[in-house]
């Protein structure tokens, strides 16, 4: 009796605790498992379990830990779940799983440290809205400021790039430095290399994430992505281009200069010189309109728009952009960083292409387009046979040369029904603005604004073209409102909120009943 006492001796001292928040694939079991043979080498005794997120960017899993030194005689029983309130380090291996980790309580003033990476993995809820969907980091931050009682926070998925590893080596590191664990750095180094599999890689994010957290341990995040706009070169080392760069610098305000110069950047890599010369054509006409109409007062908002949205209108998503980008080989290279393929690997590419034959008609030359397109018979047939998922394996012979015959049609674009169709589309939408904007400039300004609502190609055009048509069709009841501009901003922000238009059907309603 006595020795079965002495056999089940329980240990009443605290556990330290640690909960692991990472998505598949950014090695959160490994970080896991090395923290449990980090204490274990150090003479402590640890435990680990797993709960399982959702897939498809719907949760993270978590890993918890507990750990205690080892005690002769005494047997610790170490808790599965995290407890709120009751969890001594929180690691994040993406920003927004930081936040959660705050909503279940995991993350406290009085005890936790937080340590996550400012980096994000967006959610399939982030990603399905037509608009920008993406949570804001900046609610996430200030919540962790107030309860956390200590945070690290930097980017430690580029670093770990930056030095060929993955992120959970960074998060080791980041670790490390926060002396939360009583260990050595030469400690968690050595587990590291007894892993044996990408130890210099992971050794060098290991290394640098460490010293970046004793060094600034915290980075500002932003609610919107900072934009970068290159200045307008002296040259741009081309005669064709050079023209147009002295063009932009000698005929449009100095506010438009890097909006054209981007836009004209666009359009040459989309078609050629030539095309990025129209581009200024039309710009520079709408330019004069607003210096007619008074807008020096206005820092010349509108031009500064249509420099932006006319290079948008006229970069179009079709068929041949979307065979050019998928077989350049910068894109190439890009996927194979993203794998980590060393230079003696293969990768191999497997687009999902789902065309219709509005995007065929829409290739061909505009006679033969509209052709078969009045004749609904032989385009239901055609359909048919077009209309199906593809599985497209840009690594072989047939399909790479299939996807650049289509991107050689680029020569051919302007002969196209499509070209066509958005060329005249172009001219409508500038038309109206023009109109518009000597009896009201805001609304003109936001008129330019409203093709961001026309994106894309196939299914996805065809559904923002239809939102962008009906955002228009209640001009004749803004144009007399002084607040005018600013119901069709709203008009706009509803039909970015849903693929069905639902806000946007409210809107509308709304804006029917306004007195005018």
């Amino acid at each position: 009796m006595n020795e079965i006492r002495l056999k089940g001796t329980l240990s009443s001292d605290k556990p330290l605790t640690v909960a692991v928040l990472a998505m598949g694939g950014q090695g959160g079991g490994v970080l896991a498992d090395w923290i449990v043979a980090l204490a274990e080498s150090q003479g402590w005794m640890a435990q680990s379990t797993s709960v399982p997120g959702v897939a498809q960017r719907t949760g993270a899993t978590i890993y918890y830990l507990e750990m205690l030194p080892a005690r002769a005689g005494m047997q610790p029983i170490f808790s599965l779940m995290p407890t709120p309130g009751d969890v001594d380090v929180v690691v994040a291996a993406e920003l927004m799983e930081a936040g959660r980790s705050v909503l279940r309580g995991l993350v406290t003033p009085d005890r936790t440290s937080l340590i996550a990476s400012t980096h994000r993995s967006f959610a399939v809820s982030e990603k399905e809205k037509p608009g920008d969907g993406t949570g804001d980091p900046t609610v996430v931050t200030e919540a962790t400021d107030f309860a956390a009682k200590r945070t690290i926070t930097f980017d430690m998925d580029a670093l770990a790039t930056e030095n060929g590893s993955v992120i959970s080596s960074s998060l080791f590191g980041a670790l490390a430095a926060a002396d939360v664990l009583p260990f050595p750095k030469e400690a968690f180094e050595a587990t590291i290399r007894a892993g044996g599999k990408g130890v210099e890689a992971s050794l060098r994010s290991f290394n640098a994430a460490y010293d970046r957290a004793k060094r600034k341990p915290r980075d500002d995040v932003h609610a919107l992505p900072q934009k970068r706009t290159d200045p307008v070169p002296e040259t741009a080392g081309h005669p064709d281009l050079d023209r147009l760069v002295r063009r932009i610098r000698a005929d449009f305000p100095e506010s438009a200069w890097a909006t054209l110069f981007a836009g004209v950047k666009r359009l040459t890599d989309f078609q050629d010189p030539a095309y990025a010369c129209e581009y200024l054509d039309r710009v520079g006409k709408l330019f004069e309109l607003d210096v007619r109409c008074g807008g020096e007062k206005q820092e010349f908002r509108f031009t500064v728009q249509a420099a932006k949205y006319v290079a948008v209108a006229m970069a179009y998503d079709d068929v041949v952009r979307v065979a050019d980008l998928k077989i350049r080989a910068s894109r190439f290279a890009r996927i194979r960083k993203e794998v980590g393929a060393t230079d003696g690997q293969i990768v191999y590419v497997t687009e999902f292409m789902h065309p219709r034959m509005e995007e065929v008609c829409g290739t061909l030359p505009k006679g033969l387009g509209l052709w078969i397109e009045n004749r609904p018979a032989l385009f239901a047939r055609l359909d048919r046979l077009v209309n199906k998922g593809r599985r497209v394996k840009t690594g072989t012979v047939f399909w790479y040369v299939g996807l650049y015959m289509v991107a050689a049609l680029r020569r051919v674009r302007r002969t196209t029904l499509r070209h066509d169709r958005e060329a005249e589309h172009c001219e409508r939408w500038l038309s109206t603005a023009s109109d518009l904007i000597s009896r009201n400039y805001e609304l003109a300004v936001e008129v330019l604004n409203n093709r961001r609502l026309v994106k894309g190609y196939s299914d996805t055009h065809s559904r923002g073209l239809s939102k962008f048509d009906r955002v228009m069709s209640a001009l004749p009841m803004l144009v007399h409102r002084n607040d005018g501009a600013a119901w069709a901003r709203r008009l706009r922000q509803a039909a970015l909120l849903d693929e069905d238009g639902i806000a946007l059907d409210g809107a509308l309603k709304t804006v029917a009943t306004l007195e005018h």
